[in-house]
């Protein structure tokens, strides 16, 4: 009579404590329409991210795949790039 909702399958990059001094530059970032994220690949098996970068509602994707290892220190990376690229307060 009813059908079961399917579960939906999801993943996690786990947890990423902000590296020191950057949380002023991701929210400056945040507070400029920029926004920074991690997403698994889903063409990959369950260890590849990649990095979407949206920017006032524009996506783009970094064409690299990363590992679990390497992707939250990109995404800080991308963080701190457009901190210093368009930020000319600082």
């Amino acid at each position: 009579m009813f059908k079961k909702k399917q579960k939906k399958v999801s993943r996690s990059a786990g947890p990423s404590p902000i590296p020191k001094g950057y949380s002023k530059m991701i929210q400056w970032c945040w507070d400029n329409s920029i926004a920074v994220s991690v997403v698994p690949d889903w063409d990959k098996s369950s260890e590849y991210w990649k990095i979407e970068i949206k920017i006032n509602n524009k996506v783009h994707v970094d064409p690299a795949v990363y590992t679990v290892a390497d992707v939250h220190d990109k995404k800080y990376e991308y963080y701190k790039y457009y901190y210093d690229k368009y930020n000319k307060t600082s």
